[in-house]
């Protein structure tokens, strides 16, 4: 599939210059399509297929490593790492250990631990947003159960090294927990290389999906802290009189879910594993080398850590040095059909695979 077809495939691209990836996907026409199926067959029921829950775990599965029965599908991403805080056998004394300012949705129900006597620790990060793997390590002892990251934050770009922490962890017998909205579809991961335990995500950012689609993977050493807190229909074999749950990842399932939307979300996921993740991957660096080089020579503040190539991402954060200012000039880049994010005091520009190199300079020569 070459550039202009991959392009076609994104209605959004001959209206704007698209940067708002790490906000939300725009939808493509093949997920659209497959949307549209389907709601035909809700208007004509006649010869309706139930949904293949196991079609969309394949598909992740090949996407980001493990077996397919290791995900359970659920809504979000803060749904998925809820799960698992509130499944998880924990006690008071014990510690989970994270970086600071990290995502809400991997903050959250860590802090709603605290109420069990549960102790989280925040490891500092580095002047440059970066996060170093030793100052992780340097929080963790014989009664951290979790040890929890972002692979991308959402508020830098920063790519962590996830196989080094994962080793870290597992050194001390925690679980590594990842939340990977900001990382699945964008950068490389593999469960197993990279050490995880645990991995939740959404469909809606970089895997090309729409709100209200999210996996959870849990490893078959995983599954056997952590137990189920809402079963349904989905979780456990059929039964009246028993509660005989499935002995992976399946078990965290609960009940209906947006059956539309997920079945449309398989027609993005098959997307890209046709491109290729580690294609897509190097695309990112290559058009953040280019945003960098230009904020730079602008004279604009980055606020992504740039020193070392493999922590990058395709997001990009930077500013003016005055908020008002930057909020001005975010107003002029959406007045001329730049569309990009405002997050917090930042600036986020996160192009994709279909974005272009040429579409790159509209956006820095508006700067």
């Amino acid at each position: 599939m070459n550039k202009e077809q991959i392009r076609s495939l994104f209605p959004i691209t001959k209206e704007a210059v698209y940067l708002n990836n790490a906000l939300q996907s725009p939808m493509n026409t093949l997920v659209h399509d497959s949307l549209q199926e389907h709601l035909k067959t809700e208007l004509n029921p006649l010869g309706k297929k139930a949904f293949n829950r196991d079609h969309t775990r394949a598909l992740l599965a090949k996407l980001l490593g493990g077996s397919a029965n290791a995900y359970a599908l659920v809504t979000s991403t803060g749904a998925g790492l809820g799960i698992v805080a509130q499944g998880l056998e924990i006690n008071q004394g014990d510690n989970i250990v994270l970086p600071e300012r990290e995502h809400w949705n991997n903050t959250f129900p860590w802090l709603n631990l605290k109420a069990k006597g549960v102790e989280v620790r925040f490891a500092k990060l580095n002047e440059d947003n970066s996060i170093d793997p030793e100052a992780i390590g340097k929080l963790i002892d014989d009664k951290t159960r979790v040890v929890t990251i972002a692979a991308v934050r959402f508020n830098s770009g920063f790519r962590a090294n996830l196989r080094a922490i994962g080793e870290l962890a597992h050194k001390n017998g925690a679980l590594f927990v990842v939340d990977v909205a900001q990382a699945a579809g964008m950068v490389p991961i593999d469960v197993e290389k990279d050490q995880i335990d645990v991995m939740a995500g959404c469909g809606f950012k970089w895997l090309l999906g729409m709100h209200g689609t999210g996996f959870l993977y849990v490893s078959k050493k995983a599954a056997k802290m952590i137990k189920p807190v809402m079963p349904g229909m989905f979780a456990a074999q059929n039964a009246y009189n028993e509660l005989a749950y499935y002995d992976d990842s399946r078990k965290y399932e609960t009940g209906t879910i947006a059956y539309t939307l997920f079945n449309a979300w398989s027609a993005g996921l098959q997307l890209l594993l046709d491109i290729g993740v580690e294609n897509i991957y190097e695309h990112a660096l290559e058009l953040s080398d280019l945003l960098i080089e230009g904020l730079q020579a602008k004279g604009y503040h980055i606020v992504t850590p740039t020193k070392k190539r493999e922590e990058r991402s395709a997001i990009v954060h930077f500013n003016t040095g005055d908020l008002e200012k930057t909020k001005a000039l975010h107003q002029k880049l959406t007045a001329n059909r730049v569309l990009l994010t405002l997050q917090a005091e930042n600036i986020r520009v996160s192009p994709n695979f279909f974005t272009t190199k040429e579409e790159i300079s509209i956006f820095l020569g508006l700067l």
